[in-house]
């Protein structure tokens, strides 16, 4: 009787591990340290995609949480926000381009005002994008 009672607790442990770990995942990444950028809003990187092409090719996009360019609580404009973008790409980016195999074509800044899944539409939420080409070592900005 001891043995069947160790064993289903056991067996409901290992249930709640898996419930809890799973759980766990599906709560948005961990954000990173504050970086500094032109505008003084607190930026804070979240993620790289680097699996969905782009219109020119090979892109790799950085993910930033910025929630200083909110729609109800804005502290930043679009014209900073993009200077922040910029310099993003030069100081954050540049530096974590992959040193082999295939050089991506374009890099994608995003700054979004909550985590956003990758891909997902979410109207509340303001995103701002910006596309640049590397050449000769520097990010030029793409209209898109």
């Amino acid at each position: 009787m001891i043995r069947w009672a160790l064993a289903i607790a056991g067996v409901i442990g290992i249930v709640l591990w898996l419930v809890l770990g799973k759980q766990e995942a599906a709560v948005p990444v961990a954000i990173a340290d504050i970086i500094t950028v032109p505008s003084g809003q607190a930026v804070s990187f979240v993620d790289t995609v680097n699996d969905a092409p782009g219109p020119q090719g090979l892109t790799i996009r950085f993910r930033f949480l910025a929630p200083g360019i909110a729609r109800e609580r804005s502290t930043v404009s679009a014209e900073a926000a993009q200077e922040d973008m910029a310099h993003l790409c030069e100081i954050y980016a540049l530096p974590r381009l992959p040193g082999t195999g295939p050089r991506p074509e374009q890099i994608v800044i995003s700054f979004m005002d909550r985590v956003v899944p990758f891909g997902e539409p979410d109207p509340e939420a303001t995103q701002f994008f910006e596309a640049y080409r590397v050449e000769d070592g520097t990010c030029i900005w793409e209209a898109l």
